[in-house]
């Protein structure tokens, strides 16, 4: 981030546990419920946020909702769901967790099979240096290595999907937001050399990037026969190679920098997997509810449809999102810290890059997640307010006929936190 953003960073990284409102000693002042509707309510008016809305702010050190709107009243979320998966996921599994992509031996002694794990972010392309997403040209090399010290073959090649079931469609059909949800892809099944935001999709993901696997093994000087074939490996068939992603705390970041609907939907299904459920968008919408339950969070009225906020199905309450925000703020709850460092910096990075350019008040200091679809505008985040205070804040609508005056009033909405003493 930029170094105007320093002041949030620096208060996520000294940022105490909740504690109740009457414990003092505080050295900056909380602002006022009456403060807060003195600033926002004005700006609650502005008919470009449509009729349906859900407002609400939290001061992080007391974890006490300071000014709401409905706060808990859920409706649609569009992205910012997006933090619910995050939770969810980091819960589950941790933020050192990674994904892991393997060649097995198949059924035959020159049979091969390349066993999706469910990482969107493994890579086609060429890779440099150490930190970067799992490549498939690193497998490549190993297998081959691997397959060399037994002969050159030739080898039959198939591939493993069945990580995942149910559809592999979202509701939303074929689209330039999401590819196909499998558990086997490279580079997300774009067809363009994007890494985020809309891109032409592949139909079958899966049956490219195990196509441009056996392209790399040929290139290695392993003998491949035919195309490769979908199937399923044997139950503890032995690892010959495999790739791991970066750890779960990267992919949640990306999620959120960019608002990956990729990443958001594989989370899902991690999380289901953690719980022992399907990992499908029900077995994963059903996961994420159960283990936004176990953090204790409010669930009055939300229905979780998919991990990405592309379904309209999603229902949420701002009082959900900011209480979210919260836990990942609070230090008996480390895992979750990702949720802060991945959100989009106003005028610097990810979603909120282009925006606040002509706000200096909210540009570098207001971190949140965007959300949009059509007739729905979301922004949930931090701010540090003018005393010095870290605020979370979650502001939802339903309705907006004019989005980019949405999206205006609620950057006007975040930036007033930003400039405001509200006491």
């Amino acid at each position: 981030p930029a170094p105007s953003a320093a002041p949030v960073l620096a208060a996520l990284g000294t940022r105490p546990a909740p504690r109740s409102p009457d414990s003092g000693g505080d050295a900056v002042p909380p602002p006022t419920g009456a403060g807060l509707a003195d600033t926002l309510e004005p700006l609650l008016k502005d008919p470009a946020l449509g009729g349906e809305r859900s407002v609400a702010v939290m001061d992080v050190t007391t974890g006490q909702q300071v000014f709401g709107a409905k706060a808990g009243t859920a409706i649609v979320p569009a992205s910012t769901i997006k933090l619910a998966t995050g939770a969810a996921a980091l819960s589950a599994l941790g933020p050192e967790h990674r994904i892991r992509t393997s060649v097995v031996a198949g059924a035959g002694k020159h049979d091969i099979v390349l066993v999706g794990g469910g990482d969107p972010t493994l890579t086609a392309r060429a890779v440099k240096g150490d930190d970067h997403p799992a490549a498939l040209r690193q497998l490549a090399d190993a297998t081959a290595r691997a397959l060399k010290k037994r002969g050159t073959g030739p080898y039959r090649l198939g591939y493993d999907t069945s990580l995942y079931s149910g559809p592999k469609l979202h509701t939303i059909g074929p689209n330039e937001n999401l590819s196909p949800v499998v558990p086997l892809m490279a580079d997300e099944g774009r067809k363009d050399d994007s890494d985020h935001g809309p891109a032409p999709r592949a139909e079958d993901p899966a049956a490219d990037a195990a196509g441009a696997f056996a392209a790399m093994l040929r290139d290695r000087g392993v003998e491949v026969k035919d195309e490769p074939r979908a199937g399923k490996a044997a139950k503890g068939a032995r690892t010959v190679a495999s790739v791991r992603s970066q750890p779960l705390s990267s992919l949640v970041e990306r999620m959120l920098t960019t608002s990956d609907n990729d990443i958001a939907e594989a989370l899902s299904r991690q999380t289901a997997i953690a719980a022992g459920e399907p990992a499908s968008f029900e077995g994963g919408a059903k996961a994420v509810t159960q283990r936004l339950r176990k953090l204790e969070l409010p669930l009055g009225g939300v229905r979780i449809a998919d991990g990405s906020g592309l379904d309209r199905a999603d229902h949420v309450s701002a009082g959900l999102l900011a209480q979210v925000l919260v836990r990942a703020a609070d230090r008996d709850h480390p895992e979750l810290r990702p949720l802060l460092t991945g959100l989009p910096v106003a005028g610097f990075t990810g979603t909120l890059r282009t925006r606040y350019a002509q706000d200096a008040v909210g540009r570098g200091v207001v971190r949140a997640k965007t959300g949009t679809l059509t007739g729905v505008n979301s922004l949930a985040g931090s701010v540090v307010d003018a005393d010095g205070r870290l605020l979370v804040f979650a502001y939802l609508t339903n309705g907006t006929t004019d989005a980019t005056g949405a999206q205006r009033a609620l950057d006007r909405m975040a930036s007033a936190l930003a400039n405001c003493g509200c006491r």
